[in-house]
């Protein structure tokens, strides 16, 4: 007569529910809710829109509501997220403050110019420092695909949407 051998050991013991998921779905179903409180106060619009400006808000903030439901239903079954499993990242290794630091600093520079020099120069220069940042060194290539992007946009949105963007030093040549 054999004896059974007692079950190893779990690797992953059971721990409950993530109380964190909870608190995001929580966080999503908060922003989406005031989204659509707040888009319930935008004016009515032109009579010639096809959409109104509120719609937008309603359909954001209705799929987070619906979001943030799912994911407390999900969480509430048991569903959790595996870190490792999801990255690409060696998470033994550190936080590179260096480039975190750029990144804050390109992003502080563009909120400080953007009044000044407008999004057509400051959308490159985000575009083209980011890309500095983060370890490209083609400066010059990264300056020209900016002010296509940023150019684009600009245009994209003051003539394609009719949301005035600041022109900074080019108003008047935009």
């Amino acid at each position: 007569m054999t004896a059974t051998p007692p079950p190893a050991p779990s690797e992953h013991p059971e721990l409950g529910p993530d109380r964190a998921q909870y608190g995001m779905a929580a966080f999503l179903g908060l922003v989406g809710i005031w989204t659509v409180v707040d888009s319930a106060g935008l004016d009515p619009g032109f009579s010639d829109q096809v959409v109104a400006p509120a719609a937008f808000g309603f359909v954001i903030g209705s799929s987070l509501v619906v979001l943030a439901v799912l994911l407390a239903v999900a969480t509430a079954r048991g569903d959790r997220a595996e870190g490792e499993a999801g990255e690409d990242v060696d998470l033994s290794s550190s936080t590179d403050w260096r480039t975190l630091a750029g990144l804050a600093g390109v992003l502080g520079a563009t909120v400080v110019l953007i009044d000044w020099l407008g999004w057509a120069i400051v959308g490159a220069l985000l575009f083209a420092g980011a890309a500095t940042v983060l370890g490209n060194r083609h400066w010059v290539r990264n300056l020209a695909i900016g002010a296509v992007l940023s150019v684009t946009s600009w245009y994209g949105f003051y003539v394609g949407l009719g949301i005035p963007i600041p022109a900074g030093v080019l108003d008047g040549i935009l």
